[in-house]
């Protein structure tokens, strides 16, 4: 029997958000991916440097590869230190990429990341959510609805 699945990921130190990223775009499904990374990039994620606010990810083939992610270098990675903006292997399974790839393919999806953490056990993760981009109008509808709601709680806490 298969394991259950935990309703979110088990998030110990969060290095990088894209908050930007839950108000551009209506997500509609999360995964969470393994990064194929360098020593002198954990050593700098570990410090709490990073970035993916202008990033995505892309399936290419039978991979999907983080774009545009920002790791700045480590500051005593001398020689051994890495190039900040270059792509970065994700790691998911054969059927999750194969879901993903149709996703964007048929459905004109986008790969957008959520966020870099490390888990409990100490590996770097990256949360990677499939989402479709949000019109000026569509944006406005969200805050108006997401307004109401935190003015109804509001009003149930007064009266409750």
């Amino acid at each position: 029997m298969a394991r259950p699945r935990p309703l979110e990921f088990d998030k110990v130190k969060i290095v990088a958000e894209n908050r930007r990223a839950r108000y551009d775009y209506a997500i509609e499904d999360k995964y969470e991916a393994g990064i194929a990374l360098t020593g002198t990039e954990v050593k700098s994620l570990r410090f709490g440097e990073g970035s993916i606010a202008e990033s995505y990810a892309e399936v290419k083939g039978e991979e999907v590869w983080l774009i545009n992610a920002n790791i700045p270098e480590f500051s005593h990675g001398n020689r051994f230190n890495h190039e900040p903006k270059r792509a970065r292997k994700l790691l998911l399974n054969h059927r999750q990429i194969a879901k993903l790839f149709g996703a964007v393919a048929r459905q004109g999806m986008t790969l957008v990341p959520l966020s870099i953490y490390f888990n409990s056990r100490g590996r770097a993760k990256v949360e990677l959510a499939i989402a479709r981009g949000r019109k000026a109008h569509d944006k406005r509808e969200h805050d108006k609805e997401k307004d109401w709601k935190r003015e109804q709680g509001r009003l149930m806490r007064q009266h409750g």
